[in-house]
């Protein structure tokens, strides 16, 4: 079994994510429990869901593609996350935000690094590890 994302600082900052998105939307009304909670809560274990999928694939355009859908899942997760601070369910949360501007910054990071090619998925594992 291929477990080289674990090495991969985007995977790591995702769970982190993750986790935070799930304390934050246990607040949310118990109404929403088939709503928004569960939307977010799904698109935030997308994300590094995607990064581990994509790790595991074959190729580079393959990782690729898994990283982009990543990112779309970050922007779901962002904007759900502005729409219950305005319907009051919860005030935007200035840690879990910088979390989700980290995760996004490390995907674009790992996005340019794969599009170049240059580099095999497991090298990039061993360059992100370098950036902690």
């Amino acid at each position: 079994m291929n477990t080289g994302y674990r090495d991969l600082l985007a995977w790591q900052e995702a769970m982190k994510l993750a986790v935070m998105v799930y304390r934050v939307t246990s607040r949310f009304p118990r109404e929403e429990i088939y709503g928004l909670t569960a939307q977010i809560r799904k698109a935030a274990a997308s994300i590094p869901s995607n990064i581990a999928e994509g790790a595991a694939r074959n190729s580079p355009r393959e990782f690729y593609h898994f990283l982009g859908i990543s990112a779309g899942s970050l922007a779901e997760v962002e904007t759900q996350l502005e729409l219950a601070a305005r319907l009051e369910y919860a005030k935007l949360d200035p840690p879990t935000a910088q979390q989700a501007q980290k995760v996004g910054m490390l995907l674009a990071g790992l996005r340019r690094s794969c599009a170049s090619g240059a580099d095999s998925v497991s090298d990039k594992s061993s360059q992100m590890s370098r950036l902690r």
